[in-house]
């Protein structure tokens, strides 16, 4: 009886010290370098976002943030190895819109319902609609018009499939009665390079990916999705404005980690992202480039994840998306 009682114990003794030691981490958090995982390739709007928060993140705490981008399968990839990842703060993973989209088309090997936390959100965005100044129209009407007199020739090009990219234009297709074609590049540069080319129609794009591009007269933009016009453009009319009401698809860029990481610490995360979005620095340089800061904390950047879900997936439905 002596020697059970011994051994529980050093049970109880090993339990306190584990989870003594676990607590003591947590509050010392971060005592190293933290990797972000952005699952997309360098440039566009993500890497605006990502340095942001790694600036942020690295400034307030003396610990570097390192950028570690994972392009490749549509996100899945760079995903995937940020939710394989030991869950203790030290990974933190890039997320945005793209997750429902995914969730909806393919079989992920994670769950973005169940195997992801969020931490919160950075900014958001509607897409700009542009086309290569080669293309014979000068406002939305004229490319619904020219879509008409050409169904199913005129096409876009997405710089992955799933998200915004070819969502908004499928839901733009939907609106304006209209069947266009999708060009799936890897990534937003290609896209953008073949675009100025002329090698494809129009795009429905983040802004801050082409804002410089319009400004510079290398690509005519005709109408910018959602319910107000862009600070940065702000000749460039609504979807509404320009006779194609109803084509808004906000889009949402933002900070995760994989489940199980303790609460304390996304707390933390979140309250340093929060300090970043109310900025008056960060509002200027996020309208510049056609995007509003945007915070949700953690609890709310979950639940985002699944309205998010939900209204991707019936445009997918509707627009009987399929990945080729």
């Amino acid at each position: 009886m002596k020697l059970v009682s011994y051994k529980l114990n050093v049970i109880l003794v090993i339990v306190s010290c584990y989870f003594a030691t676990l607590s003591f981490a947590q509050k010392d958090y971060p005592n190293k370098p933290i990797r972000l995982i952005v699952p997309y390739a360098a440039g566009g709007s993500t890497t605006i976002t990502s340095r942001m928060v790694g600036q942020q993140l690295t400034e307030a705490w003396g610990q570097q943030v390192i950028i570690d981008n994972r392009p490749g399968g549509n996100t899945i990839i760079g995903t995937q190895a940020g939710v394989r990842a030991r869950p203790d703060g030290y990974t933190l993973l890039y997320i945005g819109s793209a997750l429902s989209g995914n969730h909806t088309l393919t079989k992920t090997p994670y769950d973005a319902t169940k195997d992801i936390a969020g931490i919160a959100t950075v900014s958001s965005y509607e897409n700009l609609l542009v086309v290569p100044l080669s293309l014979p129209v000068n406002t939305l009407q004229d490319l619904v018009a020219l879509a008409k007199s050409k169904p199913g020739q005129i096409n876009y090009a997405s710089s992955s499939s799933g998200g915004s990219t070819h969502l908004s234009p499928e839901l733009f297709n939907s609106v304006a009665g209209i069947k266009t074609q999708q060009i799936p590049y890897k990534g937003s540069i290609p896209a953008l390079t073949d675009l100025i080319g002329g090698q494809v129609h129009f795009m429905m794009s983040p802004p801050s990916n082409v804002v410089g591009y319009v400004k510079s007269n290398r690509i005519k933009a005709l109408a910018v999705s959602g319910e107000q016009r862009m600070i940065a453009l702000p000749q460039v009319p609504t979807f509404a404005e320009a006779g194609v009401p109803g084509v808004s698809l906000k889009s949402w860029q933002g900070i995760g980690v994989p489940n199980g990481v303790p609460r304390i610490i996304i707390d933390k995360i979140s309250d340093e992202i929060s300090k970043l979005v109310a900025h008056p620095d960060t509002k200027d340089k996020m309208e510049l480039q056609g995007s509003v800061p945007f915070y949700n904390n953690a609890i709310q950047t979950t639940a985002l994840i699944k309205a998010d879900i939900i209204k991707h997936a019936k445009i997918i439905k509707d627009a009987n998306i399929k990945l080729e």
